[in-house]
Formats: C-alpha cells, structure tokens, sequence
C-alpha cells in the first residue's frame, strides 16, 4: 500500500466499508474574522458528540420578575492537537416566564442551526445587538444600556466567543484611552468641588441658616428651626 501524505490538520474521519466508494474529504478552510479570531468552515455536517463543555449565564431585566438562563455548549475540533478549537455548537435559553416561550424556542433552534453549519458565526452578535424593543429598553446595573432582551441575549453570545477565542476584545487606541483619562480626571475634580456641599448630616432640602451659614433650617413644631444652631424663628 503507498503511503499518503496528509498535508492538512485532521478534523474528523470514519471507517470505510470494504467494498464501499471512498468517501470525499471533507473540506476545510480557515480565515481571520475582522475581529482576529479564527474560523473552520466545513462543508460535512458535524455529528453531536456525547458530552459537550460549555457555560452558563444569567440574564435579569427589570421588564420581567424571572431570569433568563442562557447556555452555550461549545465542541472542541482538533482536540489534542496543536489545532484544537473550541467553537460554539448549540444554545439552551430556561426561563419560568412562559410569556416568551415560542420566540425562546424559534430563537434557540435558529442560532444553534447556524453555529452547527459551521463558518463565520459572529454576525448573530452584531445582528442580535441591534434588535430595539418598540416598548423601549433598560438600563442594566452599571449604567449600559440594553435597546431590547434580544439584544442582551447578543452582548451574552459575545462575552462568550470572546471567551473561547473566537471573537478579539475591542480595546481603545492610545488617543482614546488618553481622551477617556482627560475626560475622567476632568469630571473627578468638578465632582470634588461640590463633595463638601453635597455630603451634609442634615435632611434633604433643609434651608440655610441666616446665624450660623449652615443648611440645616427644617419646620418642627410649627417653627423653622435650625438644626446645627437651634436657632428658632419661634425665639
């Protein structure tokens, strides 16, 4: 028998029949995405393996009382060789709000679909991010805000793909990370200036006292009285 030389990394394989055709190669391809990470397109359809590894995370909006679990399984191509690729395979989406069953589902079974073909997969992140609600968005803790649960459900895909490698951290240029440090030192000294006006011992909306120059004036009793001073209108 003559000895083949395999001149590209291995992605998948099976046993041929004796008596059988041999079975084409599937093909395979790789290139850069515009975010630096790597993409394999294959052309043969990838088979489920038994156990798959992935991650899980939490979703919390105020527009709803239950949160969303979103969970990403990841296959692993190459594995063991100096080739291996994780890349995302299926996505679960759990929820006690029954209210968004249908598109959970329809949604679910649609981004799976794709990340199963193979190929570039990280257009869903910009295409799910620009989905708005017609009722209006929210602002999640930290002060982002989120145009639609969709479009958080796309910032989730991103977080993960930036996790496995195969979408690249956006990160400033060296002017924008000096503008940004400009802008922030600028709005830490405004900020300063009012600190010993702002932090006060007193209730809010208290009146500045005429004797002692201080905004404690509140009514009690019938009477503005101050409460650094205790002087009264009253006497």
């Amino acid at each position: 028998m003559a000895a083949i030389k395999i001149d590209r990394k291995i992605s998948k394989y099976r046993v041929q029949k004796p008596g059988a055709e041999p079975a084409p190669a599937p093909a395979v391809t790789e290139r850069t995405t515009s975010h630096g990470g790597k993409v394999i397109r294959l052309t043969e359809e990838v088979q489920r393996p038994e156990v798959l590894i992935g991650s899980t995370y939490k979703i919390k909006t105020p527009v709803s009382d239950h949160a969303m679990y979103v969970t990403i399984n990841d296959i692993i191509l190459n594995e063991g060789t100096e080739h291996e690729q994780r890349r995302p395979f299926e996505v679960f989406i759990n929820s006690k709000n029954l209210d968004h069953y249908q598109w959970i589902v329809a949604l679910t079974r649609i981004i799976s679909a794709v990340f199963r073909k193979g190929g570039d997969v990280t257009f869903l992140v910009e295409e799910l991010k620009a989905v708005f609600d017609p009722r209006g968005g929210y602002w999640q803790p930290g002060g982002k805000f989120m145009p639609s649960i969709i479009a958080e459900l796309g910032h989730v895909i991103e977080k993960h793909l930036q996790t496995i490698g195969l979408l690249g951290h956006v990160e400033l240029d060296e002017h924008q990370k000096k503008l940004v440090e400009e802008k922030r030192a600028e709005f830490e000294a405004r900020a300063k200036q009012t600190d010993a006006f702002a932090k006060s011992h007193f209730p809010e909306g208290a009146q500045l006292c005429s004797k002692c120059s201080t905004a404690a004036v509140v009514m009690m009793d019938g009477c503005m009285t101050c409460l650094n001073c205790g002087d009264s209108k009253c006497g």
